[in-house]
């Protein structure tokens, strides 16, 4: 029975779908194609109303094909030079091993006589590895390990550029070419001829020394950890001699300057001569070292490995020369206000030599890093975004210190002074970083954080020019005006008359009639802002006026009350009605109540009578 053409699509798709998963289930197997659907025969049922096929369905995409080799593989060389990169790294392990008779086979001979190959081979090989040691950043890896050669570097065909040397009259190239193997032709990759032509030219500049080249050759060949016993000795010598010969020379300067620093006036410059002296002898020797090194021969490597040192050093000792600058410019910036009298001022300086230290450490550390290597850059960024963090986590910390930075630049008080700070009152003994220490008068400590310090109403009674001597005098009342216009005659001359007392500000005036006394405004200035001083001369002002005030014939008031005692009007009326009454014809009957007496009873004063009469308004004595 022959299917329906729908049928038939269904069948040839899911065939084509099971081939291509099983070819991609093959490792290595080609890429399987889907098989074209049949069409049906003409004159089939289903010839007669023909349906348009669906595309099928795209196969799962299988397993590419290997890619091409990039390049052909190396030649067979007992000495491994089928591409540039084996050849140079061939001679490197050669060279550094101190196998030269096997280095000179990595170079193109060509150009020598043949009997002069064998023996001269080995020398050029050895010179031109001193050199490239010294002069060049010698990579393998970064060469082509295709054995044609880099395609892409502009040189001809069979030719790799190794690096460039400076030489006697510009730079030299340094080549690898290609060239045919002695016996077979096979290309083989070697130093090229026209590199090899100017090894002497190369070593003349870059070479060992005269001296160098006199020494044993066992102390130049022996290595440990990459350089020679002649160089480890050179060094260590050469280290010996640069911190004796910077001791010596900075010493001898010292003794020059001295005997000139001893004339002036001051001692700082004494003192700038002493506190750089060890700066300045580590820096003198980190220079000798690094004029010395030049005599010795080194590898590039070893001798950036001693710049890098010799880096680290000189920031260290910049740093430790700006520290003792630092220290010396504070004990002057003290000296300086301490000449002027500006002791609110001293509390700073501490403050700003610690800022400046830390900056200065900071400053050395960041240019350690750069001079290491590291990426200084990313990590100021790093910290910048640490530095958020940390202001956010310290803002109380922050908060004071600027509170402190407030009052050393404001200055309302200084150590020393005698102070109010809201309710308390105190002597400041240390304004800090971050807190103020003020000595109560119950001689206890009181630490305000600077925040809150400098925010509080501080009164500075060290800060008085004079001080104000204001006492009140309340007289009694039977004071006389004539008493009353000698005492303030009195007081004001006394005012007057002391030496401490400001006589254009003396003066007394009867202000009026106080509850209990007659008052008097003593008012003065006292020129001295010391207030132990100004206690005995107001105790001595006191004195005075307690003696004038009796010499007067008044006295001071204080409070009491009079009373005045009279007769009661009741007890008379009751007298006379019971005299009326016994005229009178029931004149045994007694004229008032039982609780009225004959006599006179006491009253207060006052309208409406009763008890004892007294006086309302108090008065003195």
């Amino acid at each position: 029975m022959r299917s329906s053409p729908r049928a038939c699509r269904r069948a040839t798709a899911l065939l084509g779908l099971a081939l291509a998963v099983c070819a991609g289930a093959a490792p290595g197997s080609a890429r399987a194609q889907p098989a074209a659907p049949s069409a049906p025969p003409p004159g089939s049922p289903g010839a007669a109303a023909p349906e348009q096929p669906a595309p099928p369905p795209a196969p799962p995409p299988g397993p590419e094909a290997p890619p091409e080799p990039p390049h052909p593989p190396a030649p067979e060389d007992d000495f491994l030079r089928g591409t540039p990169r084996s050849a140079l790294r061939g001679f490197l392990d050669a060279a550094r091993e101190g196998d030269f008779e096997r280095a000179a086979a990595y170079l193109d001979l060509r150009s020598l006589p043949a009997a002069q190959r064998e023996e001269r081979g080995p020398e050029l090989a050895r010179r031109l590895f001193v050199v490239l040691e010294q002069t060049l950043w010698l990579d393998p890896d970064a060469l082509s390990e295709d054995p044609r050669g880099r395609p892409d570097d502009a040189l001809p065909n069979g030719r790799d550029l190794v690096g460039t040397v400076d030489g006697p009259r510009g730079e030299i190239p340094i080549y690898l070419q290609r060239v045919p193997r002695e016996g077979d032709g096979v290309p083989i990759w070697q130093i090229a001829r026209a590199t090899v032509a100017r090894i002497p030219d190369l070593y003349q500049q870059h070479g060992y020394t005269q001296l160098e080249e006199r020494l044993p050759p066992w102390l130049l060949a022996t290595t440990v950890l990459g350089l020679s016993l002649w160089s480890w000795g050179a060094l260590f010598a050469l280290a010996l001699l640069a911190v004796a010969g910077s001791g010596v020379a900075v010493r001898l300067f010292a003794l020059l300057l001295r005997p000139i620093a001893s004339r002036t006036v001051t001692d700082v410059d004494e003192r700038l001569v002493d506190a750089t002296e060890n700066p300045l002898r580590m820096m003198a020797s980190i220079g000798l070292f690094w004029a010395g090194t030049y005599l010795v021969t080194l590898s590039l490597p070893v001798r950036h490995a001693l710049r890098t040192l010799e880096g680290a050093l000189l920031v260290v000792a910049v740093a430790w020369f700006a520290v003792r600058l630092v220290n010396l410019f504070t004990l002057v910036a003290i000296r300086r206000l301490e000449r002027h009298e500006l002791a609110s001022a001293l509390g700073a300086v501490p403050i700003a030599q610690k800022v400046v230290k830390a900056l200065i450490v900071v400053i050395a550390v960041v240019a350690l890093f750069d001079g290491l290597g590291f990426d200084v850059t990313a990590a100021l960024a790093g910290l910048g975004v640490g530095g958020i963090a940390v202001a956010l986590a310290a803002q109380k910390t922050l908060e004071n210190l600027f509170g402190g930075l407030t009052l050393f630049a404001d200055r309302p008080v200084a150590v020393g002074d005698f102070c109010r700070f809201g309710d308390r009152t105190g002597i400041v003994e240390e304004i800090g970083v971050r807190s103020t220490r003020v000595r109560t008068l119950d001689r206890t400590i009181v630490t305000v954080p600077n925040a809150d310090f400098s925010s509080l109403q501080i009164e500075n009674f060290n800060a008085r020019d004079r001080t104000w001597y204001h006492p009140m005098l309340g007289l009694r009342y039977e004071t006389t005006p004539q008493q009353l216009r000698r005492v303030m005659s009195e007081v004001t001359r006394i005012l007057r008359e002391h030496p401490k007392v400001d006589p254009a500000s003396a003066r007394v005036r009867f202000i009026g009639f106080g509850q209990y006394s007659l008052d008097l405004e003593v008012f003065a200035y006292v020129g001295t802002g010391n207030f132990d001083e100004f206690l005995e001369i107001a105790e001595e002002l006191n004195l005075r006026i307690l003696d004038a005030v009796a010499a007067s014939g008044t006295g001071f008031a204080f409070p009491t009350q009079r009373l005045y005692i009279g007769p009661d009007a009741r007890a008379a009326r009751a007298a006379a009605g019971a005299a009326a009454g016994s005229d009178g014809s029931d004149a045994g009957r007694p004229s008032g109540g039982a609780d009225e007496g004959a006599g006179a009873a006491p009253r207060r004063s006052g309208a409406g009578g009763g008890g004892p009469e007294r006086r309302g308004r108090p008065e003195y004595a």
